[in-house]
């Protein structure tokens, strides 16, 4: 049975059909209501254990009402069951399951791609009025101005290229990169301007400022396997009219990770050299030698 034809079997069984508000709060109680009623199955399945040998034709009977009820809640909703569940599936496999390692700038010419291997090399130094700060070297070549935590506390932001690093990484996409690295894809004027321009460039910058102010409440998120969900979606909502918006929320979160452990190990070591590999979508701290 399909849920289109389950959806529409279950009218002929709902004894409140009309749509008033009373009608639906009786659902959504009953909803409540049998979902309680699975816990409490499994719950008896594992104080009793092999003593309650009904219990699964029981939480299947719990679940079944369950489904009875999401039914039921659909059709007064004025919405399909069917296209629930896929929608759910998209939303879970986005958020669970990362898209393939493809390059989202393999169409043009090398000079205009991000870089697929190399090394980032963070040296720290100390500028006017004892201020730390950070120059970023690719194999060697020097990229944009040394920064400074650009804040009243030091709280090692000196060193935020990284994110953008691992942007470009993990998701194939980094605007900043670009332009630090001289890479626009200027033969294409539309891409140029609506992918690889100031706009773009902001929107970035916003991701990583956002990740930060989250990070730096979660311990700069060591320890941290996972990320809420609200700032996935926050993510996602931003950079939604992007090339990167068909990166799902599990390349973001892998990115956030990789980049912030290799952000714990530079400020650590105040400094140091970061290897990247596109096509692994890998990063890799080495210190610097004493």
């Amino acid at each position: 049975m399909d849920f289109a034809e389950y959806q529409e079997a279950t009218r002929s069984t709902d004894q409140r059909l009309d749509k008033e508000l009373a009608d639906i709060v009786v659902h959504l109680l009953g909803l409540a209501g049998e979902a309680g009623s699975v816990a409490a199955v499994y719950k008896k399945k594992l104080r009793d254990g092999e003593a309650y040998s009904t219990w699964k034709a029981n939480i299947r009977e719990e679940m079944g009402d369950v489904l009875w009820y999401l039914a039921t809640l659909a059709s007064k909703f004025d919405l399909d069951l069917g296209e629930i569940a896929e929608a759910n599936l998209e939303k879970t496999r986005s958020r669970w399951l990362p898209t393939p390692a493809d390059q989202l700038d393999s169409d043009y010419p090398e000079p205009e791609q991000l870089p697929r291997l190399g090394s980032y090399r963070f040296v720290a130094s100390v500028g006017e009025n004892e201020r730390p700060m950070v120059q970023v070297f690719l194999n060697g070549t020097r990229v944009g101005n040394a920064l400074t935590d650009a804040s009243h506390v030091d709280d090692g932001y000196r060193f935020h290229d990284i994110f953008h690093l691992a942007h470009a990484t993990i998701l194939g996409w980094s605007p900043v990169t670009r332009s630090l690295l001289g890479r626009k894809r200027r033969s294409n004027a539309v891409v140029d301007e609506a992918e690889d321009g100031g706009r773009a460039i902001v929107v970035e910058e916003g991701v990583a400022a956002l990740v930060f102010a989250y990070a730096t409440r979660h311990n700069y998120l060591d320890g941290v396997n996972r990320l809420d969900q609200q700032l996935l979606d926050s993510i996602q909502l931003v950079v939604s009219g992007t090339e990167v918006g068909v990166r799902s929320s599990a390349d973001w979160e892998a990115a956030i990770l990789a980049g912030y452990e290799m952000f714990r190990q530079l400020v650590l070591n105040n400094g140091g050299t970061v290897t990247f590999d596109a096509d692994a979508r890998t990063l890799t701290f080495l210190p610097d030698a004493e």
